[in-house]
């Protein structure tokens, strides 16, 4: 079986948290190369890399240089994923984009252009396409319990009264932070909507230019709406999942299981790891065909973050679709940009 050579543009929480992990448990990718700033920042992680044979500096060139790679996954600030998205594909590398991937439609779309010119491959790390909640709601969908869908709403709540950012730009924000995933949620499974509605704000410091709140509603055929929310001023959170249909009513309370483990070093591959447990499963009501009323409890999907990387293993080795496809990404962040530009 052939192996994916990766490389790694930073190295910080989010490259050790919700990339490297999940990469380790799969024999078909090897980490050949991580470029970071500073290094020894994580001495004891680049250790452990270094002595299974990773390879670590602070140049880009160094990747650039390597035509040994198979894919670059770059996981930086965001301000800088849109100059080295756009270095790195000059160069003939496939990249991998670490969300938000970039702030204005353009810019997407001159990555996608710049992609295919070089016949590379680049997408988002849209890793919530995997979260546990997410792949139970859909499958309760597919399975037509619930008709036809009527709405649909899923929130994304914190409690963090304390934590507000006072400075910043849009990228620094909630609604491209949070509001990136749940839009390409709905967006995968519904499409494009026909026109958004939005209610972005900053609630915990109301003159901070970095927003903390939105309810925005995704407006679709046949009288459907998606509705997607954040707050971080949420002591008592809403349900994760609501859905109501001509048929019947999901409701899942609470979030994939994953970043609470990870967050207190429960890694993938250990026993456990991202389950639901029984009380935190979904609850489907729903009239059958003879008109009576069922009450079923759904066991939830279970995540994994790495199915992101098992997609590009088939797209790039096997040649399979791309998870995403451009119209999917530039749909999301023309949504996302739509928020800030549409009055």
């Amino acid at each position: 079986m052939k192996k994916m050579k990766i490389a790694y543009v930073g190295f910080g929480k989010s490259t050790n948290r919700y990339h490297i992990p999940y990469v380790q448990e799969r024999e078909t990718i090897e980490i050949a190369r991580v470029v970071t700033p500073t290094l020894m920042k994580n001495p004891d992680a680049q250790h452990r890399m270094e002595a299974s044979g990773t390879s670590f500096s602070t140049d880009i060139a160094d990747i650039i240089n390597d035509q040994t790679l198979d894919l670059v996954v770059v996981v930086t600030p965001a301000k800088t994923h849109f100059n080295l998205a756009k270095q790195l594909l000059t160069a003939g590398k496939n990249v991998l984009l670490d969300k938000p991937a970039v702030e204005k439609s353009a810019e997407m779309q001159e990555l996608v252009a710049l992609a295919a010119a070089n016949n590379c491959f680049f997408m988002p790390f849209q890793n919530r396409r995997f979260d546990s909640d997410y792949l139970t709601i859909k499958k309760v969908i597919e399975t037509g319990y619930l008709g036809r869908i009527i709405d649909i709403q899923v929130h994304m709540d914190h409690f963090r009264p304390n934590d507000a950012v006072l400075t910043g730009t849009h990228l620094d924000g909630s609604f491209y932070g949070h509001g990136v995933h749940l839009i390409d949620q709905m967006i995968a499974l519904f499409g494009e909507p026909e026109r958004v509605a939005y209610d972005i704000r900053s609630t915990r410091n109301p003159d901070s230019p970095v927003d903390d709140h939105f309810a925005v509603d995704l407006y679709y055929p046949n009288q459907m709406k998606a509705s997607v929310h954040a707050t971080e001023s949420a002591l008592v959170p809403y349900h994760k999942w609501l859905i109501q249909g001509t048929k019947g009513t999901f409701i899942k309370q609470d979030v994939d299981q994953q970043e609470n483990d990870l967050k207190v070093g429960i890694m993938p591959g250990a026993i456990g790891f991202g389950q639901d447990s029984p009380q935190a499963y979904g609850q489907l009501t729903y009239h059958n065909q003879n008109g009576d009323r069922i009450e079923k409890t759904i066991p939830s999907e279970l995540g994994d973050y790495g199915r992101v990387y098992d997609s590009i293993y088939e797209t790039l080795i096997n040649g399979s679709d791309k998870l995403i496809s451009d119209h999917q990404m530039l749909a999301v962040i023309q949504i996302l940009e739509g928020g800030f530009t549409n009055g």
